[in-house]
């Protein structure tokens, strides 16, 4: 029924994107293999696919045909086609700045990354530090490369809901910067900023659609805490902001002093400097340090799984501190599939006893055995990974819809 009152250009850019979506997922595909991938029906794939390579959005492969393991007729195999656009991505974090230049088909063409003092640094003087490394990216790109389209920025902090402003962040002093606003000035493009908890969250579903569908969260665990959560098939934002800052959810009241300057927080047992304050038996009341050295952290975890000390109750507190965060968050929109990123997640072994006990509790739902969780210590890729298909599907979605596109080679040419 919804199909039959959609409107038609509705319905065109809805098949295009299915289109473009087989194709980005699988590589090569015929018509065939896009009619049984998408759905659609052949004529429909058929009109699809003509347009998009008389665009030059798609192409004939080149490497040949996928008929010499086929009966019958050989089928022409589809590809993106690379060089019709770019789009750069960009990780701010603390004292850390990453920029990769794409091509259309997710291919890495160049990429820059910098230590930069970003606690010490004004709104100012960091656009002209990340303005500096994409120029570099963007006037050394070899020839041929496909115009810039898009630039999506994956940060640390809050984001507003519109995708266009970091709220606030620990790692730099000022406050409602206009990272996407700014960069789509000065480039030409669209651009937009996320929560970087949020980035994870999208790669995870495209990476592993099967597992990470619907309903899930990703919590990342390191200096700070956060989390990008999907539910019903939707990332979930709030009013006004990028919200689901698990990190920053109360834990204990009046409890221990957390990196936003409240107490009581998640992230004041369950980060990387509130295991090691417990750890050296530092106050709770002891400000946190503006950064943690992986090998102290590293350090600390091998000698909890070695001995039943400080460490071993330091990382014991902090599963409970992330268990009864999740429980709170089970008791809203009931239990589903976990992934826990970055370094907290390479520790999981010291605090999955107690996170998982504490879950169970008295809850009513009985032992934790089949929740599922999983670990991915390495957050930098996952982040970057995100920005790659918010720009990739934005430009499929937004930039390439019908009837958008006369000359995608033009549109755009910086």
């Amino acid at each position: 029924m919804i199909d039959e009152i959609a409107r038609p250009d509705d319905v065109r850019r809805q098949n295009r994107r299915l289109a473009l979506t087989a194709l980005r997922r699988h590589g090569l595909l015929s018509r065939t293999d896009i009619v049984a991938q998408t759905g659609l029906s052949p004529s429909t794939v058929s009109a699809i696919t003509t347009s998009l390579i008389s665009e030059g959005i798609i192409i004939e492969a080149r490497e040949g045909d996928l008929g010499s393991n086929r009966r019958g007729r050989p089928q022409i195999a589809l590809v993106l086609n690379p060089d019709v656009a770019s789009v750069v991505t960009v990780e701010l974090a603390l004292n850390f700045v990453h920029a990769v230049l794409y091509d259309y088909k997710g291919q890495v063409v160049a990429e820059i990354s910098e230590r930069v003092p970003t606690l010490e640094m004004s709104a100012d003087a960091l656009f002209q530090s990340i303005f500096a490394m994409l120029d570099s990216l963007i006037d050394k790109r070899p020839s041929g490369t496909g115009p810039l389209m898009h630039i999506s920025m994956g940060v640390q902090g809050v984001t507003d809901a519109t995708g266009a402003t970091m709220l606030w962040s620990p790692i730099t002093p000022d406050t409602n910067i206009a990272f996407g606003k700014v960069l789509s000035r000065r480039y030409g493009v669209d651009a937009s900023v996320a929560n970087d908890c949020n980035m994870i969250a999208e790669a995870l579903r495209w990476t592993d659609p099967e597992h990470y569908r619907e309903n899930f969260a990703a919590i990342l665990l390191s200096h700070g805490i956060g989390m990008g959560l999907y539910l019903k098939g939707k990332p979930f934002v709030g009013a006004h902001s990028s919200a689901a800052e698990f990190g920053h959810m109360l834990h204990i009241p009046k409890g221990a002093l957390c990196r936003c300057g409240r107490r009581g927080c998640i992230e004041a047992y369950a980060s990387d400097y509130a295991i090691l304050r417990t750890i050296s038996g530092e106050n709770e009341s002891t400000p946190p340090p503006q950064d943690i050295d992986p090998s102290t952290f590293a350090a600390a975890a091998g000698r909890a799984r070695t001995g039943n000390g400080d460490e071993g109750a330091a990382f014991r507190k902090a599963g409970q501190a992330i268990g009864a965060g999740l429980r709170s968050l089970f008791s809203l929109i009931d239990p589903v599939p976990v992934a826990l990123v970055g370094p907290g997640a390479g520790v999981f072994d010291l605090m999955e006893e107690e996170l998982r006990g504490v879950i169970s509790g008295n809850s009513g739902w009985g032992a934790t055995q089949d929740l599922s969780i999983r670990c991915y210590p390495d957050e930098h890729p996952l982040i970057v990974q995100g920005c790659l298909m918010t720009s990739l599907l934005h430009l499929d979605t937004q930039i390439f819809a019908p009837g958008d596109l006369k000359d995608p080679q033009l549109k755009h040419a910086l």
